[in-house]
């Protein structure tokens, strides 16, 4: 019998970059609620700890106003309205810059872990969260499990490390009975606030632990199987059997083009009847003969068929045919080392020109 709900055993796969954007898009993001916390406690402690004096200082002068100044005047509704708001605005004054600490430390490490997002895709209602089954999962889960564990070892550990700390400072607070109450509070002040840090920082690794867990059930529930994989690519970069059939009438078109600028060439050098090179020199306009066509087999068989029908001169030359073939592409100029061969293959195609003129 299973005690937990697994995923699909065939995503084995890490999630794509795709598919993290999109899970970030809809909000899908893993962050440690434990981890702002705990951040939160060691802030706010280590501000209390360190102005202690100024807090309390502040207490103690607005306990000393109100409660001794309360027996100097009559009790009225005026005056209990007057006293209350004015405590409120002492209290606030005094408690001002922890809400302030609490509230940058709770936003700062929000953004640390997550980074500024703003998504509704999680605040829409969806029907599956009505389903039953839904929720069952989620009790019985390995995540469930982990909170579970979680929670009892915050309460083990942190109750223990409470306990040892306050037992080590047992007897010097049982000193306290004979001291005045101002120096019982300091005692008492420092003493919470020192335990706050300590707490803050066993809190601090529970935390780590969550964020290394949320890390991972986060890239695990995006895991991807290699179907998926596959189908995100053909929806990305489409089909590619369609794409194949896209570049293969690609390469129809330019064939059509190519050929259709054949019937302007001055000459077609062949190897003979493997590869077949048409040349166009215009004197006036190009500094050498360049490449209008180019092909091998069947299309070096339909070239000549061409350069036959519109009487263009077809000429055998297996050495630089092969040259041109591998050093030039169509609409390219001939490279510099084949000038001297050309040129006079050129001068034999324009030498049959002039006689045939006669």
């Amino acid at each position: 019998m299973f005690l937990f709900f697994q995923e699909s055993g065939d995503k084995t796969e890490d999630p794509t970059p795709h598919r993290l954007r999109e899970a970030r898009r809809k909000g899908q993001v893993f962050k440690s609620m434990e981890l702002n916390s705990a951040i939160n406690i060691l802030a706010v402690m280590a501000l209390l700890f360190i102005f202690s004096t100024i807090a309390f200082r502040g207490f103690e002068d607005t306990f000393n106003l109100f409660i001794g100044g309360m027996l100097s005047f009559p009790l009225t509704d005026a005056n209990t309205n007057v006293v209350f708001r004015e405590a409120t605005i002492r209290f606030f004054t005094i408690m001002a810059p922890i809400f302030v600490v609490a509230l940058v430390f709770g936003v700062a490490s929000n953004l640390v872990q997550v980074g500024f997002l703003v998504s509704t895709e999680q605040m829409a209602p969806k029907l599956n969260r009505l389903n039953p089954l839904e929720g069952l999962k989620k009790i019985v889960s390995k995540k469930a499990l982990f909170e579970m564990v979680k929670a009892i070892l915050k309460i083990v550990v942190i109750s223990s490390v409470t306990y040892f700390f306050l037992l080590s400072r047992m007897d010097s607070m049982l000193l306290l009975v004979n001291q005045t109450v101002e120096a019982s509070l300091i005692v008492f002040w420092n003493t919470t606030t020192t335990l706050g840090i300590i707490v803050g920082m066993v809190f601090l690794f529970i935390a780590f632990l969550d964020y290394l867990f949320q890390r991972h059930e986060h890239k695990t529930s995006l895991k991807m199987s290699r179907k998926e994989i596959k189908d995100e690519y053909k929806h990305l970069e489409g089909d590619p059997l369609v794409r194949s059939k896209i570049r293969e009438k690609q390469r129809a078109l330019a064939r059509e083009r190519m050929l259709q600028d054949v019937p302007s060439a001055d000459v077609v050098i062949t190897n003979p009847t493997e590869i077949a090179i048409a040349l166009v020199y215009r004197e006036e306009r190009d500094a050498a003969p360049i490449v209008v066509a180019k092909g091998v087999e069947v299309l070096a068989l339909r070239i000549r068929e061409i350069a036959e029908e519109n009487n263009i001169a077809i000429i055998e030359n297996p050495p630089v045919a092969q040259m041109l073939w591998k050093h030039t592409d169509i609409g390219e100029m001939i490279p510099i080392e084949l000038y001297q061969a050309v040129a006079e293959i050129m001068a034999l195609v324009y030498q049959a020109r002039e006689k045939s003129y006669f």
